[in-house]
């Protein structure tokens, strides 16, 4: 036998399994297991792992994105796609860069393009000045904001379609530690 066989540990033996659980806000599911040597090594991964308990690694929202195929699949020739970015700041700290698209049934003129901005602008920064970060991405990805928006635009021209297409969490306060911001909120719901 040569120097070079040696025994080879399996390195799945030494991980253990954890469960991944959803933000409060999308009901605490478990979203499935996960393996790690350590628990350190679970955070930063694409399903970020920001609070342990035991075997369960809890979720922050990240953010969210149409897929291609579905923002294909709504625009269409002859009408219109009303686009707005917004950098905006929840009532508890946390920083998030939101994508909004407005489609319209027809072609529409530059004026009401920017009224209709005006309106997504107007309606996005009340709703994050006014909700946390929970209650703004619960609202944002169930089509609450975007109905708003929706409501307010169509007596502006005929829309089809308007929905939050892409969000990203950018920021989180410093003075909020991810450990206790879970626990609050299961006090506040007794």
């Amino acid at each position: 036998m040569s120097s070079k066989a040696k025994h080879v540990r399996d390195k799945w033996r030494g991980k253990s399994w954890y469960m991944v659980v959803a933000p409060p806000f999308f009901g605490n599911v478990e979203l499935g297991m996960v393996p790690a040597e350590e628990q350190e090594q679970l955070i930063g991964r694409v399903v970020e792992a920001t609070r342990l308990e035991g075997k369960n690694a809890h979720t922050l929202f990240k953010g969210h994105e149409y897929s291609r195929d579905y923002l294909r699949s709504l625009v269409r020739r002859r009408t219109t796609k009303v686009d707005g970015l917004f950098n905006l700041t929840t009532k508890d700290g946390y920083k998030l860069r939101v994508s909004v698209s407005a489609l319209t049934l027809s072609r529409i003129k530059t004026s009401q393009e920017k009224i209709i901005r005006n309106i997504m602008t107007k309606t996005i920064n009340e709703k994050a000045a006014a909700l946390t970060l929970d209650q703004f991405v619960q609202e944002m990805v169930l089509g609450k904001i975007a109905s708003d928006i929706y409501n307010e635009s169509k007596q502006v021209a005929p829309l089809r379609h308007v929905g939050i297409r892409k969000s990203k969490l950018v920021a989180q306060p410093a003075q909020v530690p991810l450990q206790e911001a879970p626990q609050e909120e299961a006090q506040q719901s007794d």
